[in-house]
């Protein structure tokens, strides 16, 4: 089986925005090389190069939309014209099992941890852990935006509550509040891949009961008690209408995928529509957590 290779040049404020992209695009494998020297780095959770051009590389399934994924990236900045952004064909190899070879458990706030079948964490009072393998779709925890909202998700009571993933990826965040006790979790993305390796992890964790599954389009809106949205900045400004609409009163609003300087665009989308809000930072990433007013 062929493979396809996207790769762009990006200044290295640029170099995050590019990477996230191809995440929610659903690329297989990121690569980010220096644009000038080219030695390859392997960037570290949360690390970001400080390159002044940084060359970004997304594998795809042959299959992909590669004109879906020609107009995403042409929003990154510096992505803009044609010629920027090329293809190129890549010999088979299982790019998923490579890539869970080194991924290693990791731990989310106090007690929350992500962990590759197989593997164990320490067997501590109150650890929660959520077996993952992410298959082709986007969300593993390694990203600022994901471990923002683990964290958040590891300091709240979610018994009981009706959640809502919106942009679910590879599930990781409803699952997550599925495992820590939630009573019903509506898992959203408009990638059917996602939602396919959404229900395969929600077994590998035993709630397949609790979760549900749908395209946007199908998303039949109802009052809910939680509502993570994952994305990027211009969706969420989109979605804030309908997003607002879907809380309960009192309702959590859980919004990553924002950049710092998109911070305050975003914010206003929803602040009319809420009581109170806070802002948490990460690597030049943002998590805006809001309660409905």
């Amino acid at each position: 089986m062929a493979w396809i290779e996207v790769s762009l040049s990006v200044s290295g404020d640029s170099s995050a925005l590019a990477e996230l992209t191809l995440e929610q695009l659903g690329a297989l494998s990121i690569t980010l090389e220096d644009g000038e020297d080219n030695p390859v780095l392997e960037p570290g959770p949360g690390e970001t190069p400080l390159w002044h051009l940084v060359r970004v590389r997304g594998l795809f399934e042959t299959a992909a939309d590669r004109e879906a994924i020609m107009t995403a990236l042409r929003a990154v900045p510096g992505a803009g014209r044609p010629d920027q952004i090329h293809w190129r064909e890549v010999a088979d190899q299982d790019w998923e099992r490579a890539w869970m070879d080194r991924f290693q458990p990791m731990k989310f706030g106090q007690h929350l941890w992500i962990v590759p079948g197989g593997m164990k964490i320490p067997p501590e009072p109150g650890n929660v852990k959520i077996q993952l393998d992410p298959g082709l779709a986007f969300g593993t925890g390694t990203h600022p935006t994901t471990a923002l909202c683990l964290e958040w998700l590891d300091g709240v009571d979610v018994t009981s509550r009706i959640v809502v993933d919106y942009g679910c990826g590879s599930g990781i965040l409803g699952i997550a509040a599925a495992v820590k006790g939630a009573g019903r979790v509506i898992c959203i993305d408009n990638d059917p891949q996602a939602l396919e390796a959404t229900l395969d992890n929600a077994g590998r964790n035993g709630v397949t009961g609790l979760i549900e599954c749908c395209m946007p389009q199908d998303f039949e809106q109802r009052p809910v008690d939680i509502i993570l949205a994952n994305i990027l900045a211009l969706p969420l400004i989109e979605l804030a209408p309908l997003l607002l609409s879907s809380l309960n009163p009192a309702g959590s609003l859980v919004l990553s995928g924002i950049l710092e300087e998109q911070a305050d665009t975003v914010l206003a989308a929803y602040q009319a529509g809420l009581a109170s809000f806070e802002m948490k930072a990460m690597d030049g990433w943002v998590r805006l957590h809001g309660l409905r007013s």
